[in-house]
């Protein structure tokens, strides 16, 4: 079987015969004859990923890390957003993306960037959206510095509640 696209002219489709020694000075050994064949390879081309969500495992980290935060009540979120101005970044999105980057052992604002681009998982949290670093360091430093004990509050009484759920 040949494939046009990725092997040569002069590749050989026949069934070849083999003798069964080959004496010293005659023939041509079998991989010198032989063209190479691969799998088509083209990382230029264009492909479509219709749904990210997809691509982040059931049991994945950050789909903890999604599903607290958006059991959270909005009102905590809400309340340390000052409002008017430019529309800013969703304060469940910063919160989700920045605590999966804690959860990574990436503490700098640079290094959550460079994940909004770079890893599947936050690309997945932030909706594909790319706040820059100081963008970050500013909701880290103003709203989670503020609304960290609240949030850590609620999370634990939602463990509790699922707790008291899944016990008989």
């Amino acid at each position: 079987m040949c494939n046009p696209k990725i092997t040569s002219s002069n590749y050989n489709t026949e069934q070849a015969t083999f003798p069964l020694a080959l004496e010293e000075g005659t023939g041509v050994p079998l991989h010198q004859k032989a063209s190479p064949t691969f799998i088509p390879y083209n990382n230029q081309q264009g492909f479509a990923i219709f749904d990210i969500q997809d691509l982040v495992p059931a049991n994945h980290v950050a789909r903890v890390i999604d599903e607290m935060v958006e059991l959270m009540d909005d009102e905590l979120f809400f309340a340390h957003s000052k409002g008017g101005g430019r529309s800013s970044f969703h304060p469940k999105m910063m919160t989700k993306v920045i605590l999966y980057a804690y959860s990574k052992k990436i503490y700098s604002s640079r290094g959550i960037e460079e994940t909004l681009t770079e890893h599947i998982p936050s690309i997945w949290l932030a909706a594909g959206q790319q706040p820059d670093h100081r963008t970050i360091n500013r909701f880290r430093s103003d709203h989670l510095k503020t609304m960290m004990d609240s949030l850590f509050e609620q999370m634990i009484h939602q463990l509790i509640e699922q707790k008291g759920q899944s016990s008989p």
